[in-house]
Order: structure tokens, then sequence, then C-alpha cells
């Protein structure tokens, strides 16, 4: 595994493809669809307006929130992919490096994602690191300096890309 700074690019991809994994399993099944009559299901309205609390390991800086790109959250860094929905944002800038996620979906391919954001990084300077997968996931590290990493993740299923970006950096880059 490769070592940028003191993070291991390999290991946060990883993680962000776990995450991404876990968010699909959650995602609703055909049966479970919105206005199906299933009594575990919460309506869309619900989901979309929830604010995580923070947990008992979250930094008392971390805002996160659900169904929308939290305050703070540094888009000119990480931009939104056109045509994509945000299940769920995060963004600490008070820790160093800052630190920022996104889960979002988008029906286009992983490949068109990846491409995507590996545009974006690489036009602010990010370098991409060799490798686009993780196992069966597609997924992409960038480097900037010696201490900025992101990682993209996607998981497709049924026409629908879930994509994972997690962020460390500068915490003037995240503004």
């Amino acid at each position: 595994m490769t070592v940028f700074g003191n993070l291991k690019p390999a290991g946060l991809a990883a993680f962000a493809a776990g995450a991404a994994l876990a968010l699909a399993a959650c995602s609703p099944t055909p049966s479970e669809a919105p206005g199906s009559t299933s009594a575990t299901s919460a309506p869309a309205a619900t989901q979309s307006t929830l604010t995580a609390s923070p947990s008992p390991s979250a930094s008392p800086n971390t805002s996160a929130t659900v169904g929308a790109v939290v305050e703070g959250f540094p888009q000119q860094l990480l931009p939104l992919m056109p045509g994509a929905t945000v299940v769920s944002s995060s963004f600490d800038k008070a820790s160093t490096p800052a630190t920022a996620a996104l889960v979002a979906t988008v029906g286009a391919p992983p490949a068109a994602v990846l491409d995507f954001y590996t545009k974006t990084l690489e036009g602010q300077g990010f370098k991409a690191v060799p490798g686009d997968a993780v196992g069966a996931v597609a997924s992409k590290d960038f480097v900037r300096g010696d201490n900025e990493t992101v990682n993209v993740a996607v998981v497709e299923a049924a026409g629908v890309s879930t994509f994972t970006i997690g962020a460390n950096v500068a915490a003037e880059s995240a503004k």
C-alpha cells in the first residue's frame, strides 16, 4: 500500500467503498418504493429533511445532514455532479486536515462519475493515483501536496450509481 503523508489512499478507498456498499444495501428494494405500504419505510419527505445527531466519536465541529449539502461544505472544491441527488453530506473544517464527505446518486454509469470527478479534481491540482477499482467497486484516489487526499467510490444498481466522496484537505482549500 502506498503511503502519502500520514494518509493511506488505498485504505481510504476501501473505507469509502464499504460506505457506498452499505448505503446501497440500505436503499429501498422495489417492494419498498415510495408509496408502498411497507411498515418499515419512512415517507420520502421525512428522510430528506433529517439532520444527523453527532455520534459519541464525532468531532463537535462536524456538521452533517441528510438530503442536502451541509452548510459550509466546500462546493467549489467538491462540486455536485450535474444531475446528481444528495443523499447525505458532512463537513468538519476545524479538523486538520479539514474533512468532507458526500454521498449522492445519479443516473449515469460509474465510469462517467469517475470521469467527472477526475477532470474536476485534476483541474484543481490533484493528481490521480494509479488504479480505478477496489475489488469490484469503481474507486479513484487523488492527492495534492503532502496531506490532501480525495477518494471517489461508485457502486451501481438498477441503472443508478451511488457515489461517495471522502476528502481530507487543508483548511484553506475547503473554503
